[in-house]
């Protein structure tokens, strides 16, 4: 029983699979903190905003609605959307999205452009008739469909 856990767990792609987990959760840190040290504050700079986390949007509340007696960590009083939290969120994943796009997809598409070398094409192994145009190989000189003598190339 514990033979099979062990080759399990030493397979190539579980090994595989937990490393780039590790690393996913490594990546999203710093990801979280460019956006949230230097890209956030720079576009504060230009909005005037000092965190998009408090951008917030008030609606109108229809109904009264009680608030829970010892108020949780990640409350949210009712009618209000925190537009900011989202913004923040957005631009996490899109600085997520081209980091993974210029880092690693990119260079995998060069690297086995260069591995798999130019692509060759192969030279045609028929041509058409002229007068029924249908497809006969090169080195006929009849058509086999017409009978009508072909040129040579």
């Amino acid at each position: 029983m514990l033979k099979g856990f062990k080759d399990f767990i030493l397979r190539g792609n579980v090994v595989d699979l937990a490393v780039a987990v590790i690393i996913g959760a490594a990546f999203a840190a710093i990801t979280a903190s460019v956006t949230a040290d230097i890209i956030t504050p720079f576009i504060a700079a230009l909005v005037g905003a000092p965190d998009f986390s408090s951008l917030v949007i008030h609606m109108p509340v229809l109904h009264h609605v009680a608030p829970p007696s010892p108020l949780p960590a990640n409350y949210i009083p009712p009618g209000e959307l925190h537009i900011g939290k989202f913004l923040n969120a957005v631009i996490n994943f899109l600085i997520n999205a081209a980091a993974i796009y210029f880092m690693i997809v990119l260079p995998m598409k060069a690297l086995l452009a260069r591995m798999e070398g130019p692509v060759l094409v192969a030279a045609p192994a028929t041509k058409v008739c002229p007068q029924c145009i249908s497809d006969v190989p090169l080195a006929a000189t009849r058509c086999k469909f017409c009978t009508e003598p072909l040129p040579t190339l």
